[in-house]
């Protein structure tokens, strides 16, 4: 019995041995699994890296590693422009030059528009009319009066003024030889009885301006040259009644301004009661502009008579026209997160003036301003075209394969595009020749690549 137990014990014991051999025996065939496992997976691996395998693609026939993204190559119109910000209002704010002196009386509201033969402020309650030119009112005008050298005081000459009889002259006293009461003449000459006066026109070209505005005003019966005439004198007298001033037939240079059109207030920097002094209003065009600061290495696109497309604020986009490109570079403040000049990079960084660029103005104008509807102000958006192709191949500049062999290619989504030929090796990749970039695309041509053609973006 004890035997039996004992053999018992002792097959316990074997069965015991047996499973911890089992167990051994398992721990020992693990690492071999393993390695086996590791070493199938390898080749796999490698399979599918050479697009050897049918089973390594996906959906999109894209083996592993590779992008799933898939686009196609069309025809399109690539335009490369510039764009700039830019700023519309009314242009440059211009002051006015006033000489005449005494105690503002009267200002006009700033936008007023103000034209030809109005007034642009009162001075003692005498008006200062704006006038179109661009030669500045520097003296007074009038015909000087001197009696003649040499001449007796008896009325020898009958009253006769620069050739011109009394009896020409309207709104005043005709007769001008005798009797003791002095008359005045149309030109304001005075004639004492028996004291015959002579007047002296005064010459220049600031004459013929005035002289033609005054033509332009309605006021007829003088010659418009430049020569201040009594026949001038005249014509300002009934202009001078008109304006319910006195009628003395000169202009003093405080009653005129001259700016080359038509203007509107700007601003203006006195106060009804205040010295009419210095530059109490600054004016600007009538029309509407942009103003747009270009940095000075960037001005190339600027050129005087081309065409620009404006992006207003309301979304429309208007036609424009440079009008003018400043010749003097200012410097200011770079704008924005972005350095207008290029990045910033190349100065080093330990300069102060790295955070500015010089700038250039450069001022866009409107042929037709009904375009820009009620918009008097505002930021915009300017766009000058400097190369456009239309109609051309394009993909996305992202599709674009550097070739081991040189220049670019272009993965293929699949075989069939090329015309056959599996999946694998250099037959995915078609060479193609660049055009123009722009907007995130770019021109690709070449004798293997149409529209329609899928082809794969890389990772």
């Amino acid at each position: 019995m004890r035997d039996a137990g004992q053999g018992r014990a002792e097959g316990e014991d074997g069965a015991d041995d047996r499973s911890d051999g089992r167990r051994t025996g398992r721990r020992r065939r693990g690492p071999l699994l393993i390695t086996a496992g590791f070493f199938l997976v390898a080749v796999v691996s490698t399979v599918g890296a050479l697009g050897l395998g049918g089973g390594g693609t996906d959906d999109n026939g894209a083996a592993p590693g590779r992008s799933s993204e898939v686009v196609q190559v069309t025809r399109d119109t690539l335009t490369d422009q510039t764009e700039v910000d830019g700023q519309l209002g009314h242009g440059p704010e211009v002051p006015f030059q006033i000489k005449a002196e005494g105690t503002v009386t009267w200002l006009p509201a700033t936008g007023r528009t103000v034209r030809r033969g109005e007034k642009v402020l009162r001075v003692d309650d005498r008006p200062v009319v704006l006038l179109y030119g661009s030669l500045p009112m520097y003296r007074d005008l009038g015909v000087t009066e001197a009696a003649p050298e040499g001449e007796a005081a008896t009325g020898g000459k009958g009253g006769q003024d620069d050739g011109i009889g009394s009896g020409q002259e309207s709104g005043s006293d005709s007769g001008a030889t005798g009797g003791g009461a002095a008359n005045t003449d149309s030109a304001g000459t005075v004639q004492g009885a028996g004291t015959p006066r002579q007047s002296t026109p005064l010459h220049g070209m600031d004459v013929k301006q005035f002289e033609s505005n005054l033509s332009a005003l309605g006021y007829s019966g003088f010659t418009v040259d430049e020569s201040y005439t009594v026949l001038t004198a005249n014509a300002v007298k009934r202009w001078q009644k008109d304006l319910g001033l006195p009628q003395t037939g000169r202009v003093d240079a405080g009653d005129i301004v001259y700016a080359p059109g038509a203007v509107r207030i700007a601003g203006t920097s006195a106060l009804v009661g205040a010295e009419a002094s210095g530059n109490p209003l600054t004016y600007t065009t009538t029309s509407r502009m942009v103003t747009v600061n270009v940095p000075a290495t960037d001005t190339n696109w600027a050129q005087r008579g081309s065409e620009v497309a404006v992006d207003l604020p309301d979304g429309r986009s208007v036609k424009g026209e440079i009008a003018s490109v400043g010749k003097d570079a200012s410097s200011s403040g770079a704008s924005g997160g972005g350095d207008a000049a290029g990045g910033g990079g190349a100065d080093g960084g330990g300069d102060g003036s790295a955070g500015k660029t010089a700038t250039v103005s450069v001022v866009i104008t409107f042929d037709d301003q009904d375009a820009l509807g009620s918009l008097e102000s505002g930021p915009v958006t300017v766009r000058h075209v400097v190369k456009e192709r239309k109609g051309v191949l394009t993909v996305p500049v992202a599709a674009l394969v550097a070739l081991a062999e040189g220049g670019y290619g272009l993965e293929l989504a699949g075989g069939s595009e090329d015309g056959g030929g599996g999946d694998s090796g250099s037959s995915r990749f078609v060479p193609v020749k660049t055009g123009l970039y722009a907007g995130g695309k770019v021109e690709v041509s070449g004798p293997r690549v149409h529209e329609g053609m899928k082809v794969r973006i890389p990772k």
